[in-house]
């Protein structure tokens, strides 16, 4: 039996698991069924801090968006979104900067009508339903390009999101078409898991998602920094997520996600 809310369009399978909707399971969040909980539970059996991992990531994500800001950049793209949980782009960046604009980029069903929901009223922040490992298709959406000023500065965001994405579909290549029409003094930053610390344990995990909307890969520290060439990678390099720029003390939070902030010259 499915435990569909009233507000779920038809459309939505709510018997399949999705990435989305995990991932705001283990941050605490209430916008997931149960088939989700089933999956999320299985990740914490594998990996019992995995709603500090997703916790860390999150707080790089608000990290990066105000280095991003202090560098004077305005407007945002971020790309897999997600479903909206405290701290989203637009509200880290609207503190900051109430003029800052921002687009949000997913293909999860649920994500995009909580979005839309969310933003209701906000003339600086959209959504756009798109696949973002569709470059050409996200970039010509008429929301991006009236949104979005490509002849300045953007600040693009892949957080939690390139471990979705399989070698066939080429991350690399789908990475360099977003970079290749930023203009220069953009900023891209990017997270992803890895198994590098906890082969076993991150095993299991790839083991309970391979049968949701989306299986993950994990990769390895120079894979992932693979995937910021043609940017120059600011400091403190590519790191743990607890280690890019911390605000307190990270000692004891996980560092199974390798995260990253380059800039387009």
């Amino acid at each position: 039996m499915s435990d569909r809310p009233a507000w779920v369009p038809d459309s939505i399978n709510t018997e399949l698991p999705s990435a989305a909707r995990v991932y705001d399971y283990l941050l605490g969040g209430g916008h997931n069924f149960a088939v989700d909980r089933v999956v999320g539970e299985k990740v914490l059996q594998a990996l019992p801090n995995g709603g500090q991992i997703a916790g860390s990531n999150r707080a790089f994500l608000r990290r990066a968006v105000l280095f991003m800001i202090d560098q004077g950049i305005t407007q945002f793209l971020d790309l897999g979104s997600g479903i909206p949980t405290v701290g989203n782009v637009h509200e880290i960046a609207q503190q900051a900067d109430p003029n800052a604009r921002v687009v949000y980029v997913d293909y999860d069903e649920v994500a995009v009508t909580h979005s839309e929901l969310l933003l209701q009223g906000n003339e600086n922040a959209t959504v756009v339903a798109a696949d973002a490992t569709k470059p050409e298709r996200v970039l010509s959406a008429p929301a991006v390009r009236k949104m979005l000023d490509f002849g300045k500065p953007v600040g693009l965001l892949m957080v939690a999101v390139l471990h979705f994405v399989p070698d066939e579909k080429k991350p690399h290549e789908v990475l360099a078409q977003y970079i290749d029409a930023l203009p220069s003094g953009s900023l891209v930053a990017l997270s992803h898991l890895t198994a590098d610390g906890k082969p076993e344990e991150m095993a299991a995990v790839v083991e309970a998602m391979k049968n949701s909307r989306d299986p993950m890969y994990f990769r390895s520290h120079g894979e992932f920094s693979g995937m910021f060439e043609g940017l120059e990678v600011v400091e403190p390099g590519v790191v743990s997520a607890p280690h890019w720029r911390p605000e307190v003390d990270y000692d004891t939070s996980p560092d199974d996600v390798y995260v990253g902030v380059g800039r387009k010259v």
